[in-house]
């Protein structure tokens, strides 16, 4: 993923192909024709991505992938808001689910069988409660289905909450059942939940924490523990996302200020964070992080360096640097593909 628009910036969505023993990337073509995919999310069949369009009028895109190495672009729908900046893809393969950062909203787009994607169902803007301080309004930055497949939450940074959803999967409506409060100004950005679906962890940018929330499957309410430090000192961290092992043994954490990961050892069957370490990312602002689909290597995209970076997950969970930083124009959001 990539800033088609910016200075420096990529075509479209480069594709490459990686070791997964050696953790080396080798560059492939341009997924060309797809402004500003800053973020991508993959079907789960496996055979079409999704690309937000990063842009005033936001916008999400259908790819369908073929086995060769070809590929279609399906076609592109509005999501009704501005800055559309995250996407997901519901685990039924039937919904797409995207984030409006400009505009505080989120919208439900349906899936036809062939991967296209149909007139949108539903918009939801963030009209309350008022923005934290320093914020303008409210800023939709993720969202994501919940381990239960039944609800649906949504990370807004200008509002310090996490709003939880019901999504009607017949009309692909979303209806909201409850909502968590951040400390203000506080910045929630990204969360990552572990797989035993009871607990989540949330990167706040603005005030440098992690923070371990509890999450009830039974009603969709995510319930914020006290905010933990990034191991990065007393300086503005910016934590990006984190995300979480297979196993649920480890979390990491991008810190794109000291360009660093942070490594967590989970406790308490999720409910509990311990921090291990920090290490360099090896690169500039790291964006975003995504696992291989074994856990077995880490990728740190690398915005201002325009640079991927990979690491080795050992045993113990410590990262290892493998190879040599991967040149990537304006590198936002890494999917590896099973």
């Amino acid at each position: 993923g990539t800033y088609t628009s910016e200075a420096g910036g990529g075509t479209g969505i480069g594709t490459a192909a990686y070791d997964t023993a050696t953790g080396a990337i080798t560059p492939g073509p341009v997924i060309t024709g797809v402004d500003n995919p800053s973020y991508l999310a993959l079907h789960p069949s496996g055979s079409t991505v999704y690309a937000v369009a990063e842009q005033e009028a936001g916008a999400v895109t259908a790819v369908r992938l073929a086995p060769d190495g070809a590929y279609e672009v399906l076609g592109s729908r509005p999501t009704g808001g501005s800055g559309t900046t995250h996407l997901s893809v519901h685990p039924s393969g039937r919904w797409l689910l995207s984030a409006n950062y400009g505009s505080g909203s989120v919208a439900v787009h349906p899936i036809a069988e062939d991967g296209a994607l149909g007139e949108r169902t539903d918009l939801v803007t963030h009209s309350s409660p008022p923005p934290g301080p320093g914020q303008g309004g409210p800023h939709a930055h993720q969202i994501v289905t919940a381990p239960d497949g039944g609800h649906v939450l949504a990370v807004d940074l200008g509002t310090d909450t996490v709003y939880t959803y019901a999504l009607d999967e017949s009309a692909g409506t979303l209806t909201e059942v409850s909502r968590a409060a951040l400390a203000p100004g506080s910045g929630p950005r990204h969360l990552a939940f572990h797989p035993g679906g009871r607990s989540a962890y949330l990167a706040c940018e603005l005030d440098n924490t992690l923070v371990v929330c509890a999450y009830d499957p039974a009603t969709g309410a995510l319930t914020p523990g006290p905010g933990q430090s990034t191991g990065t000192g007393s300086g503005t961290s910016y934590p990006a996302q984190p995300v979480v092992t297979g196993d649920g043994a480890y979390v990491y954490l991008a810190n794109r200020g000291p360009n660093s990961l942070t490594r967590y050892a989970v406790e308490d069957d999720g409910a509990a964070l311990r921090l291990l370490d920090t290490v360099p990312v090896g690169g500039d602002w790291p964006r975003q992080l995504a696992l291989s689909p074994d856990s077995s290597l880490l990728f740190a995209a690398n915005q201002r360096s325009s640079t991927v970076t990979v690491f080795r997950v050992g045993p113990d969970g410590s990262l290892t640097a493998v190879g040599d930083p991967f040149p990537a124009p304006v590198a936002v959001c890494v999917l590896p593909l099973p």
